[in-house]
């Protein structure tokens, strides 16, 4: 007789991400459909300024097309963050757990850092700058999340990519970061200049303390 050996087999579940995917693309349609104007300007941010030039009052930071891209940014980046953890060999990309937490932790550092820039610029007396200086990165870190996105996607169903298509994706998003940083700081210098201190107090406070203690704590973790 000849002796079969049975071995499990182990199908990854993937129907979870397939529908966040689903959702993310259905928020970028609503917010497509109903500010359709707006998102047509949105999506030539890369070769026009006349989007920053037309939406540039701070009442546009809460409005419904910037919170719905704002979701669709918190999810591409947690998708990015659970392929990061997987090729470091620090989870699984099919674990749904792990972006659940990556989502609530990217979703409570920003909502925390919003609420504590609001306190300390109503302290300093510069609420303006602020919220202008917050609309343009916003705006400007919406639009990368967005592109992140069909890239996420690839990444996520793909079983071919490397170590080093992660890094390079990386620095990309870090460079771009600090161009579209800089060119905020450009665009609103007459009025930051206006109240330099304390806007220097509000850049060491929140803008480069909480991403020194996260880099503190990846390198000692």
């Amino acid at each position: 007789m000849i002796a079969l050996q049975l071995h499990p087999r182990i199908i990854e579940n993937k129907d979870w991400a397939t529908l966040v995917f689903v959702f993310s693309i259905a928020f970028v349609v609503i917010a497509k459909s109903a500010f359709e104007s707006r998102f047509n300007d949105f999506i030539r941010l890369i070769v026009s300024d006349k989007y920053t030039k037309i939406y540039k009052e701070s009442s546009h930071l809460m409005s419904g097309f910037n919170l719905l891209l704002v979701i669709v940014n918190l999810i591409s980046l947690s998708f990015f963050i659970q392929l990061i953890t997987f090729h470091l060999g620090l989870g699984e990309k099919t674990d749904w757990i792990l972006f659940i937490r990556s989502f609530t932790l990217l979703t409570v550092f920003i909502l925390s850092k919003f609420l504590i820039e609001k306190i300390i610029a109503t302290v300093f007396g510069i609420e303006e700058i602020i919220e202008q200086f917050n609309l343009q990165k916003v705006t400007f870190r919406t639009y990368i999340g967005l592109l992140l996105l069909p890239v996420s996607i690839f990444l996520y169903y793909s079983n071919c990519i490397t170590y080093s298509t992660i890094l390079a994706i990386i620095i990309i998003l870090l460079t771009v970061n600090l161009l579209t940083y800089f060119i905020s700081l450009k665009n609103y210098q007459n009025i930051i200049f206006s109240k330099f201190f304390y806007f220097i107090l509000y850049l060491c406070a929140l803008e480069i303390a909480p991403y020194y203690f996260i880099y503190y704590l990846i390198t000692k973790n």
